[in-house]
Parts: C-alpha cells; sequence; structure tokens
C-alpha cells in the first residue's frame, strides 16, 4: 500500500527525555521520530513528523494534510483537552486521525479524562509510552488497508 501519514505533535513534547521522565520516560522526541520512521519502513508507507507548541500551526498542520496525507497521528498534548479548533479541524478534513498519549491520561488529573480530540477521532492510544507510536502506525496502516479492499 502506498500511503503517507502525517505524525503531529503538540505543545511540550519537545522536551521529552527531559520533561517529567516519571510521566513520560526519557526517550527523546528525536527518538520518537527514528523509530516512527523504522516502523513506516518496514510498513512500507511514508511519514512526515511536525511538533509545535502554537495551537494554530498544529491546525495549519492538519488542514495541509488534505490531499497529501492518508492519515494522521496527533499527540496534541494539552491541548487534547481545551482545543475545540483540534477537534473542528480533525473533523473537517476527513483525514482518519488517531489520538495518541505517552501516559495513560485517565490514570491522571481528572482534567484530562476529557478529550475533544477523541470525539472525532478513529481511535486512541494512550499509555504505552513511546511505544505507542509504533503501535499507532500499525493500527493506521491496518485501518487504511482495510478501506483500501
Amino acid at each position: 500500500m502506498s500511503c503517507h501519514i502525517l505524525i503531529l505533535n503538540g505543545p511540550n513534547l519537545n522536551l521529552l527525555g527531559t520533561r517529567q521522565p516519571e510521566v513520560y520516560g526519557t526517550t527523546t522526541l528525536s527518538d520518537i521520530q527514528d523509530a516512527c520512521e523504522r516502523q513506516a519502513k518496514a510498513l512500507g508507507v511514508s511519514v512526515s513528523f511536525m511538533q509545535s507548541n502554537h495551537e494554530g500551526q498544529l491546525v495549519d498542520a492538519i488542514h495541509a494534510a488534505r490531499g497529501t496525507h492518508h492519515g494522521i497521528i496527533l499527540n496534541a498534548g494539552a491541548y487534547t483537552h481545551t482545543s475545540i479548533a483540534l477537534m473542528d479541524a480533525v473533523s473537517s478534513v476527513g483525514i482518519p486521525t488517531i489520538e495518541l498519549h505517552l501516559s495513560n491520561v485517565h490514570a491522571r488529573e481528572a482534567f484530562r479524562h476529557n478529550s475533544y480530540v477523541a470525539k472525532v477521532a478513529l481511535g486512541v492510544i494512550a499509555g504505552f509510552g513511546a511505544g505507542g507510536y509504533p503501535l499507532a502506525l500499525s493500527a493506521m496502516v491496518g485501518h487504511l488497508g482495510s478501506q483500501s479492499s
């Protein structure tokens, strides 16, 4: 299958490896990107990787994915729980999107239990640390493959 997947990371994820390692681990965002590129190659797909601390840039990236990407893996960070704009962007572009979290947000503070993104996402992967990214890629490729059959 020839497809292209956007892996989009939100605020503070540029600090992975040093930010609250007891919650998020010691793997850096660069390490995660490398793992995603290896997984994508093994799955026969291509990936683009982006991180921004700015909500509008994330919205713009989702809009720009229309017509160029077949799926989106979105770790919106804290915007997951606050951003109607990201929810609207995901629902507007019509691209299958998987919401991703490094930590199990449901085992954390109550405010993290609400997700605007999940309301319009294909599914949610949470709590597997950096290993959630390859899981999300496999899940997306499986979904896209089942849609093309």
